[in-house]
């Protein structure tokens, strides 16, 4: 009788990205060199992880055409130099007629090429208990389209931070075929400290999937403050790993691994899909 094998490896890094993409971008290149070290065959990174700057003004300055950035070169630089796949977390980039932005993330292969790229489609425009008041929208235009992509871990389902708090994503997602949920995020300290934990746990309950949020965490140099605890949660609602904040570090990484048979375990247990079917009512 032969062992069955061990499941694979995922990397969750957290970062407190600035105003300055090169500086950023090295950042994450160390980052993929712990993640290759430590047996990973993919690494996530969090919202905004290339550039986090609230400064419209400053920002523009990066912010092009995806087909004008140099950092998609750069995605795929890393991830044939490690030799991962790559989920970049999002990157700010203007849209297609240039009139507006869009909050993008990426999946890249490890032989670097762009496999798939997802367009936040939910905008964070809120006015909180703490005072904070964002209005994405005045900035961003909000993505169209669901987008589930086969990865060496499992079927990818993308969603970006505010995402988060529409179970109905995910749950379309789910219905296209997803059995791991990425949520890179870049929440606030108030709404982290109240929903994070619980909301991350449910949304991985309630679709027996495996979720892998990647956070920025900390004082950033645009001003703001991060929530940070990066976590992978298994399709029970199991806590895998969680990253802590590392005072003086540039980031922080840790690695989870993602067991499907985990996932038909927690399906069988609990058969959403079959009671949804069998329910006779529409909702």
């Amino acid at each position: 009788m032969t062992d069955n094998p061990a499941p694979p490896l995922i990397a969750l890094v957290q970062m407190t990205s600035g105003i300055d993409p090169d500086t950023n971008l090295a950042v994450m290149d160390r980052a993929l060199a712990a993640a290759a070290d430590a047996g990973a065959v993919m690494a996530f990174f969090p919202e905004m992880s290339v550039l986090l700057d609230r400064d419209r003004a400053r920002s523009a300055t990066h912010i092009v055409p995806e087909g004008d950035s140099p950092w998609i070169a750069a995605y795929g630089a890393m991830a044939r130099r490690h030799g991962l796949w790559i989920h970049s977390g999002s990157a700010p980039f203007l849209s297609d007629d240039g009139t507006r932005r869009v909050n993008r993330s990426h999946v890249v292969a490890a032989d670097g090429s762009v496999v798939a790229r997802y367009d936040k489609i939910h905008m964070f425009d809120v006015s909180l208990p703490s005072g904070e008041s964002w209005s994405e929208s005045s900035s961003y235009a909000g993505g169209k389209a669901l987008v589930v992509v086969e990865t060496p871990v499992g079927t990818l389902g993308l969603s970006i931070c505010y995402d988060l708090r529409f179970p109905e994503l995910y749950r379309a997602l789910v219905e296209q075929g997803a059995e791991l949920l990425a949520i890179p995020a870049a929440f606030t300290v108030s709404t982290g400290e109240a929903h994070w934990h619980v909301l991350m746990r449910a949304r991985a309950i309630e679709n027996g999937c495996h979720l892998l949020a990647a956070a920025q965490s900390g004082m950033h140099a645009d001003g703001r403050s991060t929530y940070g605890h990066s976590v992978a949660v298994g399709p029970w609602g199991e806590m895998l790993a969680e990253a802590q904040a590392a005072p003086g570090e540039d980031y922080t990484l840790v690695v989870a691994p993602v067991d499907q048979g985990a996932t038909e375990r927690a399906r069988q247990a609990i058969p959403l899909a079959r009671s949804r079917a069998n329910r006779g009512v529409d909702l």
